[in-house]
């Protein structure tokens, strides 16, 4: 069974160029256009993973981060922020939240799948990835 990543992000052309080579690297993908579009995604049908994007016209993705982490039922859910705001306070606000890896765009496709990847293997160790 493929691993399901949502990615939450404004900007069309990046969630459909960051989907074009996550399922080429064999995730499923699904695709909201913003953070309460989003949560309602995860609430509608629970992905392995979320690459979320920092900035966003209704809520930013720190704030859909804190309404995961304050939801037990998706406390654990594996966050990899994607942004062009690459300030370390954002950064380290987004890693103290639980985010899996911070990763500032433009990004290594291979060191995101990679990040993904480690998500998503249900026994998998992790430490926070930034890149």
């Amino acid at each position: 069974m493929r691993p399901e990543v949502l990615i939450i992000d404004d900007e069309w052309a990046v969630s459909r160029a960051i989907s074009a080579r996550l399922e080429a690297s064999g995730f499923e993908v699904r695709t909201a256009v913003n953070g309460l579009d989003g949560l309602a995604a995860i609430e509608a049908s629970r992905p392995d993973a979320v690459l979320l994007d920092l900035r966003m016209p209704d809520i930013d993705g720190l704030e859909v981060l804190r309404r995961l982490r304050a939801d037990d039922r998706n406390a654990g859910l594996p966050v990899i922020m994607l942004t062009a705001n690459v300030q370390d306070s954002l950064r380290g606000e987004a890693l103290a939240l639980g985010a899996r890896g911070f990763f500032g765009k433009p990004f290594d496709h291979h060191a995101l799948v990679a990040a993904l990847r480690r998500a998503t293997t249900p026994t998998a160790d992790w430490e926070g990835v930034a890149s």
